[in-house]
Formats: structure tokens, sequence, C-alpha cells
């Protein structure tokens, strides 16, 4: 069964090195609660908003060391409710587990996009 898990996490300043480690602390976070393989994913898409411009995000998780997963990256439109400086992903996932027991992860300024998800 190919499920979802969407996750998203902001970035103080426009910057590659902080685009980096906090892609990287958002994949690591969501392997760990989801007991997550990466073997087992399909494919991931990074969106991030348009002041986000330093670095791709798909590249942080290279960095990460996601070498086999297909990336990919696109620009979120401009919304002026939207949070600023954020970086989302949506993973798909290939698991037994029902859409119940995914565990979506929203980390930094981007917990304001689910309120009702807590960790």
């Amino acid at each position: 069964m190919l499920r979802g898990i969407r996750g998203a996490t902001t970035v103080t300043t426009n910057n590659r090195e902080e685009i980096f480690d906090r892609v990287a602390e958002l994949l690591a976070v969501i392997v760990q609660e989801n007991a997550l393989r990466i073997e087992d994913i399909g494919a991931v898409i990074f969106s991030s908003t348009p002041d986000l411009n330093a670095a791709f995000p798909a590249a942080g998780a290279r960095k990460a060391g996601w070498l086999q997963v297909p990336l990919f990256g696109t620009q979120e439109i401009e919304c002026p409710d939207a949070p600023k400086r954020c970086i989302r992903v949506l993973i798909l996932w290939n698991t037994d587990l029902g859409q119940q027991d995914i565990k979506h992860v929203y980390l930094h300024d981007a917990v304001c996009l689910r309120q009702d998800i807590k960790l």
C-alpha cells in the first residue's frame, strides 16, 4: 500500500547550510516517528516558499544520505497567510500501516500548519 507522510519545517534565514540542516532534521524525525526504512520510499516531493532560493531542499536530503530515493522539488505559490521561509515535504511510502497510524511531522514555525498534530 502506498501512503503519504507529510511534514514541514522553517528556517530563520535564506541560508544554504540552514536549509540543509533543517531538511536533515525534518527527515530524521519523520524516520524516527514512523520507523521508516528509506528503501521503502517510492519518492519524495519537496516544496519551499518563494523567499527560499539559497538551496534546493532535495539537495539537503542528498547531503543527509538519501542517495537512492527519487527526489523532486517545486516552489509554493506566494500567499499572504503562509508561513515565511517554509519547506514542506510529501514522502510517498510503501507500508502496510493505515492512514491513522502515519505520524506527520511539523517543526519550528511550521507547527502552525497543523496545530492538531503534536509530537
